[in-house]
């Protein structure tokens, strides 16, 4: 439980988290070049490609079913239809003779869908983005439940250590054996799959640390594509990590069986035979 508390969140992080949060910058970056490039006097390629890329984006994002339950898509699909009324009205504001009062009608209702407080294109891809960030958050914290779990579960493999060095001790005293080796086995077993345990924890709890760090603000546009191979970078192999969870089972069945059958000839020499 302690294990799988960490890398639980390493994944979805990894493949729907935080792409999400990238998605939204992209979108964003891409309509504030669109809204740059809207005040050009007849329609322009420029625009279109940043009109396209921030459609691509919302649709990447949207691809996720995490990406804030079923409001979120419900909000998705909103801003994506917002985005087509945005770019029909700045390609009629276009068209229309330079200085026409038709030519600004069509530009200021153009900006008002992409900046109006609350209510605009802008503002509600920020609301799914603090949403994104704070998914973010949940999933990186090493909150006090797992302090907790992690610091339960290094005492109890110390104590099972001390129980089997003390166990050896006494059947070398006892019976005269220098080593039992299926108890010397079960140390050992023990011992690596702890430290092994730990180690990945470590690498994936900083990886995901880094992630966070990486996300917590909205980044630049041309610093997005980096934040996307540095995201990657930081949370690869955490499915192999994560997925070594069973090995934990597998450990402990035969942990069990090791200890079992180093005991089992010493308990039935001590076992009770009726006459």
């Amino acid at each position: 439980m302690s294990y799988q508390g960490v890398h639980g969140d390493a994944n979805p992080l990894r493949t729907s988290t935080a792409p999400a949060v990238l998605s939204l910058d992209t979108a964003l970056y891409a309509l504030g070049q669109a809204e740059r490039d809207a005040g050009a006097p007849a329609p322009t390629s420029d625009f279109q490609k940043q009109i396209s890329v921030a459609a691509q984006s919302l649709s990447a994002a949207a691809a996720d079913d995490d990406v804030g339950g079923p409001a979120g898509r419900q909000a998705l699909q909103t801003i994506a239809g917002l985005i087509t009324v945005y770019a029909v009205k700045v390609q009629k504001s276009q068209l229309q003779p330079d200085g026409s009062l038709m030519r600004e009608a069509y530009r200021s209702y153009a900006t008002s869908i992409l900046t109006e407080k609350g209510t605009g294109i802008q503002d509600r891809l920020k609301a799914l983005q603090r949403q994104q960030r704070a998914a973010v958050h949940r999933q990186t914290s090493f909150g006090p439940l797992l302090w907790l779990a992690w610091s339960v579960t290094l005492l109890l493999a110390l104590a099972l250590w001390a129980a089997l060095l003390e166990t050896q001790f006494f059947l070398r005293r006892r019976f005269r054996r220098r080593y039992n080796r299926q108890l010397l086995a079960a140390l050992v077993l023990s011992a690596a799959g702890v430290a092994t345990a730990v180690l990945f924890t470590v690498w994936t709890q900083r990886g995901m640390a880094d992630t966070r760090q990486l996300l917590d603000s909205p980044l630049p546009g041309r610093l997005i594509p980096v934040a996307g191979r540095d995201t990657a970078s930081y949370l690869a192999h955490t499915g192999f990590r994560a997925s070594a969870a069973v090995w934990i089972l597998i450990g402990g069945v035969l942990l069990m069986a090791l200890a079992e059958t180093g005991l089992r000839r010493h308990i039935d020499d001590y076992r009770f035979r009726p006459r």
